[in-house]
């Protein structure tokens, strides 16, 4: 994303060295610190316990989506942002 724009982000909330709630931040951070537009962030998980939703927005997640991917809910999700 420091290369080139984007019009969203899904966000894999489990990958490895970097997760991406810890992604998030360094992304709300660098939009604070250099004044950028904000980036749409969509969260993808397999977490889909109580709670999962809320930790996604509290990282600064926009929409939180889990694992499996349904087609239709992806497409709400993107014709919503």
């Amino acid at each position: 994303i420091e290369q080139r724009p984007y019009d969203l982000v899904l966000m894999d909330c489990q990958m490895p060295e970097m997760d991406g709630f810890e992604a998030t931040r360094a992304i709300r951070e660098r939009e604070r610190s250099e004044k950028l537009p904000r980036l749409i962030i969509i969260a993808l998980t397999a977490n889909a316990m109580r709670g999962d939703a809320e930790s996604c927005l509290a990282a600064g997640m926009d929409d939180y989506l889990a694992k499996p991917i349904r087609k239709q809910l992806l497409a709400q999700a993107l014709e919503k942002w």
